[in-house]
């Protein structure tokens, strides 16, 4: 698997301003809320999620009072709260390195996983409230063989209209390539589906899943027909259906593997983005039906020094225009700090910021996790690097169109 460490360890030199604001266009406005110091949390990889009291929240995958990772808030204007610090508990019982993000809860709780830690040391699920006490909820690997998953990757929960959670491992499974599960309010956990690897139903799922239509949808980052990652269906009942293989055509033209998970669009379609594969071999958006047929709409890196960006990790949100708004981890004006982008039904992109604008990256670098829409219309998202002391940042972006 393509690690996001790797691009964790650029020797950026971060060293200028703590906040910077940068205009992205003449109508729109990127400003850098705050810059992570290490011990308030470090390297925020994951999408962020605006809570019922008008905060954003988010984790981090490492830093924080233990070095092990952080769930935080941030007000709108900038003021962080470090809510809980991972592995405060003897042999990280807590957990340690939540890498997905948050959901809110129906009772106003947060919920999420962590890839380490725990009584068996392969991850939890915990719920923490909106003042900080945290609840380990469930400890992985807590069966022989971890049939029962291992190390949730990447993948938040999503709550579904029942009122249980969804989610999936990277690893463990009765095949050890990672499972879909279910989870109720009280910790019971159920193993929907164990993925077989290659060259079946996929193997090593790192997004979180999608309820619609009455099914779940996801996306695998390896395995299938090609081993380049696949799109799946699976009802609450853990039937699963293989809807679309990655690498389906000559050179991975179509794209491969899918590290986000999907958006179901207002005219029903899913959109998503594959880190790799390609007209370029940079990552793709494409377009999904229901039924499994696919179309790539861009190609990333199709202009000259990849200033459209590379590298797409994260998933796409749509905004009150149809339009579609995403991240990448590289490319850009700026070199392979990344980029914020808009993107249409139909593939037309535009790149609304390059990050590493100033120089010194205080506006940050590396946006692996996507953006969360906020009601107030602004944007919201977090890098993995850059900031003034390299540990990341917290950024708006405010005016882009649908926002307003």
């Amino acid at each position: 698997m393509i690690n996001k460490l790797i691009f964790g360890k650029i020797g950026f030199a971060i060293f200028l301003l703590c906040t910077v604001m940068v205009i992205a266009s003449p109508a729109q406005t990127f400003k850098t809320l705050l810059s992570f110091s290490g011990t308030d949390g470090a390297n925020p990889a994951y999408s962020l999620l605006q809570g019922s009291d008008g905060n954003v929240y988010g984790t981090t995958e490492y830093g924080g009072a233990a070095g092990a990772g952080a769930v935080f808030k941030i007000t709108p204007k900038g003021k962080l709260t470090t809510l809980y610090s991972f592995c405060s508990r003897s042999n990280c019982a807590d957990g340690a390195v939540p890498l997905a993000a948050l959901i809110q809860a129906t009772n106003g709780n947060f919920y999420g996983t962590t890839f380490e830690g725990g009584a068996d040391g392969a991850g939890t699920i915990f719920e923490i409230t909106p003042k900080g006490k945290l609840t380990t909820f469930y400890n992985f690997c807590s069966k022989s063989g971890c049939t029962d998953g291992a190390s949730p990757y990447g993948a938040g929960l999503v709550q579904a209209t029942n009122g249980n959670f969804y989610g999936t491992t990277y690893g463990g499974g009765a095949h050890g390539y990672g499972t879909v599960f279910e989870i109720t309010a009280a910790g019971k956990l159920t193993t929907l589906h164990s993925f077989a690897g290659y060259p079946d139903d996929g193997e090593s799922p790192v997004a979180s899943l999608v309820q619609a239509n009455g099914n779940f949808y996801g996306t695998t980052f390896n395995g299938g027909t090609n081993n380049g990652g696949t799109v799946f269906e699976i009802t609450p009942k853990g039937k699963l259906t293989t809807l679309y293989s990655f690498c389906s055509q000559k050179n991975c033209t179509d794209g491969t593997y899918p590290e986000a998970g999907l958006v179901q669009a207002t005219n029903g379609n899913f959109y998503g983005t594959t880190y790799g594969g390609g007209a370029t071999n940079y990552g793709t958006i494409f377009e999904i039906t229901p039924k499994g047929k696919l179309s790539r709409l861009h190609s990333f890196c199709s202009q000259k020094n990849c200033t459209d960006g590379s590298y797409p990790g994260a998933a796409l949100v749509q905004a009150s225009n149809g339009n579609f708004y995403g991240t990448t981890a590289s490319g850009g004006v700026n070199g392979n700090y990344g980029t914020i982008f808009e993107t249409t039904s139909k593939g037309k992109l535009t790149t609304l910021h390059s990050f590493c604008s100033e120089k010194g990256c205080p506006d940050g670098a590396a946006a692996f996790g996507g953006l969360v829409r906020a009601t107030n219309g602004i944007f919201y998202g977090a890098t993995f690097t850059g900031g003034t002391d390299a540990f990341g940042t917290v950024f708006s972006l405010s005016g882009a169109l649908g926002t307003r």
